[in-house]
């Protein structure tokens, strides 16, 4: 099941699938496990909400992950 990513001012800028976080473009960005984003290299770098549901919602902290949407 795939869930939208929103950033903090509610903007669409990523798919959760699985186990892999996608641009809007089908780009493979990062590894999802839990709550937890890695870079494909393993190294931790945020942390999605534990929204249930199609929606996750970055905190202004992480919007930084998808840099084209941050303004």
């Amino acid at each position: 099941m795939s869930s939208n990513i929103v950033n903090s001012k509610g903007i669409h800028v990523g798919i959760v699938n699985g186990e892999a976080i996608f641009d809007l473009t089908g780009k493979k960005l990062y590894d999802f496990k839990g709550i937890n984003i890695y870079r494909l290299s393993g190294e931790l770098v945020g942390h999605l909400s534990e929204g249930r549901g199609s929606e996750k919602r970055l905190d202004r902290s992480t919007d930084k992950l998808f840099p084209g949407h941050a303004n």
